[in-house]
């Protein structure tokens, strides 16, 4: 079903191209990790009705986020012949009733391309069809990765299915490759997505089996080369490529800990001391890169923040430290060191990745508080500020016209001034469960919640 809201205002706009850059959003979180150039037309207010141009469904279960390339918007899905448990909001580890869950049914693993100002579905590519040969946790999906895209091809990663492949923007199969579906942690199952890099897409797939990274080409699909992890813990951070003043790296969190490679694959540097699962994904903002991970379980949920041309163990504690230390309150204030600008051992989160706008260091807590450091110093603006009680936080915070934008898993928007004092402007209510982060671009929010897809402007225009 679409539904389109069209008036007459949108014609300006409409005639007025966009920029390249306000045309793109090629990557989870964008170019910028969540940080969106201000833009007047952005909106600032919405409903399931309001400001709403179109919104379709989407078939299957899937918590990938949108991508955009001008005109098209790229999506996957992961949909099941049989019926499947709906996924259940909250915190929680597996158990009897809401934990891993395998399913028997055949799923197929699909891509759509959607016309971006109709919200027409042009069309639906099948990567792979199988019962899955993993399980996932009931919250998880078996198609969470999301995909990346070039403005030629498309790149999509299943870890689920062990399926890489890339279609062009005709929906014609470029190339296919299988690298294999590995146990996870407790059943939770795969969540990194790739990450693309001149001619060369990243994935990680950290698991109980066999983990690792590989580098492949984007035109054939080759494997380039390939680096056995130690890590034997969950991973669900994408990659991170750091362009930064020494050198160009891809960053890495893992639950043994955050690795650096240069892009042959050779270890840079490396910080021992994560959380027992690891999910945000690293940034660089003002020329630092940005780390965490918060496994609510974990004695250690830290925040590191590097500083480029780092080499060798740049680990601020140690393995007794972190065993013995926390309980004892080991250390509760920053830390720093010659490579590390500014760390906490207790601010990182589990679901969702930090966001830095302007000079601030934003943590969105699972459990619904906002956190506010400088970015440069760590040195702590504001505490924990409640945002409303009942409401868990999955997808990564993004921010444009001096305010932040926090989803719920519930499908409220928290709109929250930015800055050093902290006010909850208003919310904007989706009334769905909602794990993606959406997609900023063109004047517009493209919002996936469990069963829809929503292009979201001011005033509903076209």
């Amino acid at each position: 079903m679409i539904r389109l809201s069209l008036i007459a205002g949108g014609l300006v706009l409409a005639l007025s191209a966009p920029s390249n850059a306000l045309a793109q959003w090629a990557q989870f979180r964008g170019a910028n990790a969540g940080d969106v150039a201000d833009d007047p037309s952005l909106p600032d207010s919405w409903s399931e009705t309001e400001n709403v141009v179109w919104d379709i469904d989407i078939p299957g279960l899937s918590w990938s986020s949108p991508v955009v390339w001008e005109d098209t918007i790229f999506i996957t899905s992961a949909i099941s012949d049989g019926d499947e448990p709906d996924p259940i909001p909250g915190l929680y580890d597996p158990g009897d009733d809401n934990g891993a869950t395998r399913s028997s049914q055949v799923h197929r693993w699909v891509v759509y391309n959607i016309d971006f100002d109709t919200g027409a579905i042009r069309w639906e590519r099948e990567l792979h069809s199988a019962a899955p040969e993993i399980a996932r946790h009931i919250k998880n999906s078996f198609a969470s990765e999301t995909p990346v895209t070039d403005g030629r091809r498309v790149y999509a990663y299943f870890g689920t299915a062990g399926v890489v492949g890339a279609l062009n923007m005709s929906g014609e199969t470029v190339w296919r490759t299988e690298l294999g579906a590995y146990e996870t942690t407790l059943g939770f199952g795969s969540a990194a997505s790739p990450t693309l890099h001149g001619e060369r897409l990243y994935l990680v797939n950290d698991n109980v089996e066999q983990s690792f990274m590989v580098a492949i080409d984007k035109n054939s699909g080759e494997v380039i080369w390939r680096v056995e992890r130690p890590e034997r813990g969950q991973n669900w951070a994408t990659p991170f490529v750091w362009e930064n003043e020494v050198r160009t790296e891809v960053v890495t969190s893992g639950t043994q800990g955050v690795r650096s490679y240069d892009t042959d694959g050779n270890l840079l540097w490396e910080i021992h001391g994560m959380s027992g699962l690891t999910i945000p994904t690293p940034f660089a903002k003002h020329g630092l890169l940005y780390i965490s991970s918060g496994y609510p379980g974990g004695g250690l949920r830290p925040v590191y923040v590097v500083k480029p041309g780092a080499s060798g163990d740049i680990s601020l504690w140690s393995q007794e430290d972190m065993r013995t230390g926390l309980s004892s309150g080991f250390p509760g204030t920053r830390a720093s060191s010659d490579d590390v600008a500014w760390a906490y051992p207790l601010l990182g989160t589990y679901n969702t990745s930090a966001l830095v706008y302007g000079g601030y260091y934003y943590t969105l807590l699972d459990r619904g508080f906002l956190v506010a450091h400088d970015a440069r110093t760590g040195e702590e603006i504001y505490g924990r500020k409640r945002i409303e009680i009942g409401n868990g936080f999955t997808a990564s915070p993004w921010a444009y016209n001096g305010k932040i934008f926090l989803l719920s898993e519930d499908g409220e928007t928290f709109v929250v001034k930015a800055g050093p004092d902290f006010e909850i402007l208003h919310k904007n209510p989706l009334n769905e469960m909602t794990l993606a982060t959406p997609a900023i671009v063109r004047g517009s929010l493209i919002i996936r919640t469990q069963s829809k897809l929503y292009r979201i402007a001011e005033g509903g225009q076209p």
